[in-house]
């Protein structure tokens, strides 16, 4: 899919869109071969848990609030002006632990399978049926850490 010429409008999400994704609320803007970018509006106390893009690299820039990024047994924060980078292959998880709202504009590098991904996942709460949907779609989780 080639990228078309235009403007998507700040309330806008391309062809209407906007999906409802482990509780944040993205908005597709821009959608290519080559980038897939979105706008998130992540509510205090939501996360996506730890996952590798084995085929994307993945950034995001900060908008408002804080987000928490883990990468292994790293924790780093980023606020308003931040971009946090993350490069295929390297698991992360992001979390919003800071009492407040967060949102920002998220890109992956090439886009692959992901826009299909989000329309897939909109709405699944089941943490089974979201590894399933997202390793059939080239997003890999990690097992959650033993007790």
């Amino acid at each position: 899919m080639a990228l078309d010429q235009g403007i998507t409008k700040v309330t806008d999400g391309l062809e209407g869109l906007s999906w409802n994704v482990v509780g944040h609320t993205y908005t597709p803007k821009l959608n290519s071969e080559n980038v897939f970018i979105w706008h998130a509006v992540i509510p205090d106390g939501t996360f996506v848990p730890p996952h590798v893009h084995p085929t994307q690299d993945e950034w995001i820039t900060m908008l408002e609030g804080t987000l928490e990024v883990e990468f292994g047994g790293d924790v780093y924060q980023a606020g308003p002006g931040d971009t946090v980078r993350m490069p295929m292959g390297v698991a992360h998880g992001i979390f919003n632990r800071s009492g407040a709202e967060a949102t920002c504009v998220f890109g992956v590098a090439p886009s692959r399978k992901l826009f299909d991904l989000f329309g897939a996942l909109d709405g699944v709460t089941d943490p089974e049926e979201l590894v399933r949907l997202s390793a059939l779609h080239e997003v890999d989780f990690l097992p959650p850490p033993s007790e």
